[in-house]
């Protein structure tokens, strides 16, 4: 089967995001994603502390490797786990006696990317992003973000790019670091348009941008009470605004998970939308939607009934 253009998987569910996932179905949901044409696939070590590294090498050991592109993150490094309730609190669950810790020095980049190496099974990335530095800006421009361009100079990565949730320090690195992508999260959805003057920016500055995170944690799969939206419980107001986006959907004969997936992809810069499951349902149902036919005339009905 031919690659699907725009579309990767993420894979923070493949490391036990929020609940468990086995071995087995780790691997048969990477196995699935091949088999319908998926060819980019992003991770990190903060992933289930290591495991969802080690579970996406293990599936794509079966693929050659000219294949498919492979993205992970440095600025954590693991650390074995200090054990009982002194560890840090997580939202992945079921965890190795491992425990990610900030490092963005150049020894920590270093390490963080050999070590990803290992766990993947490969010798090379395509992409490497610096990931979250919110409180480490500073050493990410000095240090991290400079061995990571070195890197890129001598032919060991593909890439240099950073991966963030929020908008105003990727705009800052986008003007200064000589990057090549960005990986925009939550902040480019139905629901969340704050991101669109940096995609702009990146149009004008010539940086590739995958967008992730299009589900807003998945209020944009099912609006419901218990809905989360940036990993933590929905607000009232943005569940009730998802509903009125689900019920416009609805009118259309389009599922909201669709719109969601389809809107990042409509705008320019953005180059891969990533979609993160946790089975082969998930991943198959993601890529029907990423497939469904839509109306034109959806997006303008959606912008009117919850306008940002």
């Amino acid at each position: 089967m031919s690659a699907i253009v725009g579309l990767g998987l993420g894979t923070g569910p493949l490391g036990n995001l929020f609940s468990a996932v086995s071995d087995a179905e780790a691997e048969a949901t990477v196995h699935a994603a091949w088999a319908r044409g998926v060819r980019y696939f992003d991770t990190a070590p903060q992933y289930g502390h290591g495991l969802a590294e080690l579970r996406l090498g293990r599936a794509l050991a079966a693929y050659p490797r000219e294949e498919y592109r492979l993205v992970s993150k440095v600025g954590r490094v693991l650390e074995a786990a200090s054990g009982g309730s002194a560890r840090p609190p997580s939202a992945f669950v079921d965890l190795p006696a491992l425990d990610p810790v900030f490092d963005y020095s150049r020894d920590g980049v270093l390490r963080s990317f050999e070590d990803s190496l290992a766990r993947l099974g490969v010798d090379r990335l395509d992409i490497v992003h610096v990931h979250d530095p919110d409180a480490h800006e500073a050493e990410a421009m000095t240090t991290a973000f400079p061995t990571l361009i070195e890197l890129r100079d001598q032919g060991v990565i593909g890439q240099v790019g950073s991966g963030m949730n929020q908008v105003a320090m990727l705009a800052r690195f986008v003007e200064q670091v000589d990057l090549d992508c960005i990986l925009l999260a939550g902040r480019y959805t139905l629901l969340d348009r704050t991101g669109e003057r940096l995609l702009e920016r990146c149009i004008e500055r010539g940086v590739e941008v995958i967008a992730g995170g299009v589900f807003n944690s998945g209020l944009l799969t099912n609006p419901s009470v218990d809905a989360r939206f940036d990993y933590v419980t929905a607000p009232a107001e943005l569940v009730a605004r998802a509903q009125r986006l689900q019920a416009v959907c609805s009118r259309f004969g389009v599922p909201l998970p669709a719109a969601a997936i389809q809107f990042a992809g409509r705008h320019s810069a953005i180059v891969m939308t990533l979609v993160g499951a946790r089975s082969v349902t998930e991943i198959e149902a993601d890529i029907k939607y990423a497939e469904t036919k839509i109306d034109p005339a959806l997006w303008p009905a959606l912008e009117a009934a919850a306008p940002l």
